[in-house]
């Protein structure tokens, strides 16, 4: 339990307080759906539609999840449903949202 109000803390004071370096700007064009995933299968599109690397952690911080698309299927279907945090990369860019997985 206190893993996850430490993640909860770090993700306030991170949002609140934090601003994000230039090269660690959200990515142009950045779009998730669907969310919540019913169908095991997400996608993830950019204005740059660059090679992806995607990272998934559960609400403890635990990694899931580490691979690299080129396009912009991500398959999810040995995913448990829950409540993930998923990471993209693309270039020099990041972009971090809630991911539910039903």
């Amino acid at each position: 339990m206190k893993h996850f109000y430490l993640l909860i803390l770090l993700f306030t004071m991170g949002t609140a307080f934090g601003q994000k370096a230039p090269d660690q700007a959200d990515i142009e064009g950045f779009k998730i759906y669907p969310n919540p995933v019913t169908s095991g299968t997400v996608y993830i599109v950019t204005a740059a539609n660059k090679p992806k690397k995607i990272r998934i952690y559960d609400v403890l911080g635990t990694p899931v999840l580490e691979t690299t698309i080129m396009g912009k299927e991500l398959n999810l279907s040995g995913i448990k449903a829950g409540v993930y945090l998923i990471q993209v990369y693309e270039k020099d860019k990041v972009a971090t949202r809630k991911l539910i997985v039903k």
